[in-house]
């Protein structure tokens, strides 16, 4: 088939994983284009890059002067891409043999997505997809209730990673919406970028099957975002709410997430804040408005009584699939 498909990857201070991505989107014969943007690093990123490639003319790099996030990276990867659909690669990880030529023998859709390994970093090189468990393949849609449900944590289980999702988009739905990602947003800017899509009617469909693969650092970007990042998910969050797009039935998980990521906010500020200027800065803080104050407490009372706890034995070199089989 004609190569149709645009690996996006933005890299920043990757130079030791970008080349593993690059070629595992080159690999793939569905791929006629690859756009790296190197967020301004400081390593040899976009060189590590160019190694990879070993000429192959489907690479292009695109290099920033500054740090500008990974959504004005992907929106400048879009911008001088032409290829029909779209894919976003993390500069970490990278894809599994065949990934395009499943999903793309599907039809009838805007956004389509695999199951994901998330692999330890010490286990990447040895990784072996044929060994993952099997499963009867299965394909689901993904509706706008569903996509924000699988983002929120409930009482005593960890919070959902459906935002982890790496479709295949359709340029042409992002064109006739004119939708690009949110670059005020370095933390959750893939959810909001698929919430957005998804309310304006985008068909998205899921299957169980695996196609990517996410390596697994301790020191991962997306463990270290701070109060400012938390504050712009949360405008993002509100505009959703104000978003007339946003169909009725997806409503309420909308509000719910909204509170999540608010109540995350109120405490992340007041933690700030009392280290900063003190315990009585902080509580004034925590009753101005009055209803901070119940998030807040409720927030600090969750924490100690975790830390409380026996802590759980480190998981180390434990490879996981984002989908259960029984999901």
């Amino acid at each position: 088939m004609t190569p149709e498909i645009c690996v996006v990857i933005t890299a920043y201070n990757a130079e030791d994983t970008i080349g593993d991505a690059v070629r595992s989107a080159l690999e793939q014969a569905e791929v006629a284009e690859v756009v790296v943007v190197d967020d301004a690093s400081t390593d040899r990123s976009a060189e590590a890059a160019q190694d990879a490639a070993a000429g192959d003319a489907r690479l292009i790099v695109l290099r920033n002067d500054s740090n500008q996030g990974p959504a004005a990276g992907r929106n400048r990867a879009i911008a001088a891409s032409r290829s029909p659909f779209l894919a976003v690669l993390d500069a970490d990880d990278f894809l599994l043999p065949g990934r395009f030529s499943r999903l793309l023998a599907y039809e009838g859709w805007d956004l389509i997505a695999d199951n994901i390994a998330f692999v330890p970093a010490d286990m990447a090189q040895a990784f072996d997809p044929t060994r993952l468990p099997d499963s009867e393949t299965r394909v689901f849609e993904l509706d706008l209730a569903g996509f924000v449900e699988g983002n929120m944590g409930k009482r005593g289980e960890t919070r959902g990673e459906l935002g982890f999702l790496k479709p295949l988009m359709s340029r042409a739905f992002l064109e006739r919406h004119a939708l690009r990602y949110d670059e005020s947003l370095r933390l959750g800017e893939d959810f909001d970028f698929y919430v957005r899509m998804l309310a304006r009617g985008a068909k998205f469909l899921v299957s169980n099957e695996c196609g990517y693969a996410a390596r697994v650092r301790e020191n991962s970007l997306s463990g270290r975002h701070g109060t400012k990042d938390l504050g712009a998910l949360m405008t993002a969050a509100s505009a959703h709410l104000d978003d007339q797009s946003v169909p009725r039935a997806a409503n309420s998980a909308m509000r719910r997430h909204h509170d999540q990521i608010r109540d995350r906010y109120l405490l992340r500020r007041f933690l700030d804040i009392k280290a900063q200027d003190g315990l009585g800065a902080a509580f004034g803080f925590s009753i101005k408005p009055p209803r901070n104050f119940m998030p807040i407490a409720s927030g600090i009372l969750r924490d100690k009584l975790r830390a409380q706890k026996q802590p759980a034995a480190p998981v180390t070199n434990t490879l996981r699939l984002l989908l259960r089989p029984e999901d």
